[in-house]
């Protein structure tokens, strides 16, 4: 009773423990998020320093190096290699007395410095409240996010200022007390980055009117300054380059991100291009601004920066890559009523502003136009049609949670490993899902082709070592039929056509279109067998990159003939000439033949009727006749495949637990609706 009326009772004591568990694990996750973050710092100087001087820093070279224009008595843009405002020359011209090595290093440190506090500001910048949680790794994982991104990458590698107008907004927004200082720091970055003058408008109808003027009070007197040092270089950028057209590269590159430049991409030019320009840029400025002001008003302020951030990027003449920050910015808002959506815009955020457009999207002709202006694509969405959530709507903290599947027995006791991968019932996100397939099969491509074997002599070598080690081991188990199978397919015209073809046609069409199905009939289904195919892909990228091998076709000497790529001539050195393309070293293990027994096993599960099943079976049984009889794998080849399939199978049950079947027996298990009701679950492994 005593323990009772004192709180002291076994219940507390279990419930403090437990919350004295939870924080420590939640300081060990954020020490290991800091832990990421200096890693990628450290990686980033590497990169910078380890480069030769005269390939690094090269924008910071071309200003104040031993022969930069800021050292010329003529005008500053006299070459147009000087991209910055007067008031930027004039700030930068005191750091030409430097040493080019100490700058250089002072520099990417002092860059590495604003980027932490960019990262540190945008963290305390959250809409509040923001849980506990939240507050202790939002800092770690946005400085993470900065050091990863393409802007921040490539201002380390150029030597660019595009981090500090950026900084002193959110400064100017967030951490500044006094509206006029604010307004002071908006106005020094509007200095040094003209569009930034979009933030006045901002802050103006947000209430900020004492900002407002201070940034437009601020922005003069740096202008008035510059001009009166430097009046024929002020006049050359304001007046004869109308505020920096023209300069840097050129305008119609991919590297410019803005309006102008895609639509000088699209082939217009002259008076039409510079009068759809003014009228696009002037409607994405006031719809960007609009929804800015509502977000601001909605106290969510720094996802009204970034709206305004991305708006600055469209109407710009010229955005560069490095001065794309603001997209990233961005990822805080959020988006979708359901738990599946909530992930959609962030991951897609992150992924533009990480990776390179080509692995976005797939290179091909129609796709162009989309890939070629991917980041300004994200801009314009971010400022003018993503429906954020306000942070009145019910969803905005609580979305509508997930449905899942009841647990399934184990037969072992610490199955799954990961029990917080449950089950989902409902379909995951399409776009995401979409999305997540083009960049991994992307990063596929890239290590596949990137693996140790290549057309290099000494990588052809030790894969023809790699092939004849197969081949005598398949004459010790009398299992060496390649050229014999492949020579009997070459002498029958339509069997060797139909190898081909099915050689060529089967291999993405089929797991593309049973993932497809399994997706709108199966989604349960489909979450267990796309992580097979994800655990296997990725174990088959590491035999790729430990074991080179050639396969029969590329092996001099055995006899083989490709009935595919057609006949290689061994004379030549460079009779591998597909490594161009692909790896044509990464044969072992074969996901030709392992994709399609991945297909057979899951139709194999899965089928609702008797007799689909072994006809499922039936495709890796002619993928595994083609590889061998069009001479591009071995039979071993087929066994390392049938081996990453068999372990990809396993670590899914392993971390996820069985496989949970989910029969329905009601209308929703039709194809519109995505949460069938489950009324039995069974374990399959």
């Amino acid at each position: 009773m005593a323990n009772v009326e004192h709180g002291g009772g076994p219940a507390d004591v279990f419930g403090a423990t437990a919350v004295e568990g939870a924080g420590a694990r939640l300081r060990a996750v954020r020490l290991g998020l800091w832990l990421v973050a200096a890693i990628l710092a450290v990686r980033q100087v590497a990169v910078v320093l380890s480069t030769p001087s005269g390939e690094r820093l090269t924008d910071l070279e071309t200003w104040v190096g031993p022969n930069g224009v800021l050292h010329v008595k003529g005008s500053l843009y006299d070459s147009t290699r000087f991209t910055g405002t007067p008031f930027g020359g004039l700030v930068l011209k005191p750091l030409t007395r430097s040493a080019e090595q100490a700058l250089g290093w002072g520099w990417t440190f002092g860059t590495l410095l604003l980027v932490a506090a960019l990262g540190l500001v945008a963290a305390r910048a959250l809409p509040q409240p923001v849980g506990r949680r939240t507050s202790l790794l939002a800092a770690p994982v946005a400085v993470s996010l900065l050091m990863l991104s393409l802007p921040v990458r490539n201002t380390l590698w150029l030597g660019q200022t595009s981090i500090i107008p950026v900084l002193l907004v959110l400064l100017g927004c967030f951490t500044v007390r006094g509206e006029r200082a604010g307004g002071v720091c908006v106005g020094l970055a509007a200095a040094l980055q003209p569009t930034v003058l979009l933030f006045a408008p901002l802050l103006w109808f947000t209430g900020r009117r004492n900002a407002a003027l201070a940034t437009g009070a601020a922005f003069a007197a740096c202008t008035v300054l510059a001009w009166a040092a430097m009046p024929h270089d002020s006049y050359t950028y304001w007046v004869h380059h109308m505020a920096g057209v023209g300069l840097g590269g050129k305008a119609d590159a991919l590297a410019n991100q803005s309006l102008h430049g895609a639509l000088l991409r699209l082939g217009l030019t002259g008076p039409l291009e510079i009068g759809l320009f003014l009228l696009l840029g002037a409607a994405v400025a006031t719809l960007g601004l609009r929804r800015a002001v509502r977000y601001a008003r909605d106290g969510q302020l720094l996802l009204a920066v970034a709206i305004t951030g991305c708006a600055a990027i469209a109407v710009s003449p010229t955005t560069w890559q490095h001065q794309l920050l603001w997209v990233l910015l961005a990822v805080v808002g959020r988006v979708g009523k359901r738990a599946s959506d909530r992930y959609v815009w962030p991951v897609a955020v992150v992924l533009v502003t990480s990776l390179p457009a080509k692995m976005m999207l797939p290179n091909m002709a129609v796709m162009y136009v989309l890939r070629d202006n991917i980041v300004l694509l994200a801009a314009l969405a971010a400022a003018t049609a993503v429906p954020f959530l306000s942070r009145t709507s019910p969803h905005y903290r609580s979305p509508i949670p997930a449905e899942f599947a009841p647990p399934v027995p184990a037969r072992f006791r610490r199955v799954p490993l990961l029990p917080f991968l449950r089950r989902v019932l409902t379909r995951p996100n399409l776009l995401l899902e979409l999305l997540l397939l083009r960049v991994t099969y992307a990063a596929y491509q890239k290590v596949r082709l990137a693996a140790t074997g290549g057309s290099n002599s000494a990588g052809r070598a030790r894969a023809e070592h790699h092939g004849h080690l197969i081949l005598d081991l398949e004459r010790f188990l009398h299992i060496d039929i390649e050229l014999a199978v492949n020579h009997a397919v070459v002498k029958v015209g339509w069997l060797r056509d139909f190898f081909g073809f099915y050689y060529e046609s089967f291999h993405f069409a089929v797991p593309l279109t049973i993932l497809g199905v399994l997706y709108w009939r199966r989604p349960v289904d489909y979450r267990w067998a796309r992580s097979a195919l994800g655990f296997a892909t990725l174990l088959a990228l590491v035999g790729f990159w430990l074991f080179p091998l050639a396969p029969p076709r590329l092996l001099p000497g055995l006899g083989i003939i490709d009935t595919v790529h057609g006949v290689q001539d061994f004379s030549k050195p460079d009779y591998g000439t597909l490594t161009a393309l692909t790896n044509q070293y990464a044969a072992m293990p074969s996901l030709h033949f392992g994709w399609s027994l991945w297909c057979g096993v899951v139709i194999a599960v899965i089928a609702p009727r008797w007799w689909m099943k072994p006809l499922g079976l039936l495709h890796p049984l002619f993928t595994v006749s083609a590889i061998v009889g069009t001479g591009n794998h071995w039979v071993l080849d087929a066994v390392g495949g049938a081996v990453v399939v068999g372990a990809g199978f396993g670590l899914a049950y392993v971390f996820q637990g069985p496989r949970a079947r989910v029969v329905a027996t009601r209308a929703s298990a039709q194809a519109g609706d995505e949460r069938p009701a489950p009324v039995k679950e069974a374990a399959s492994g």
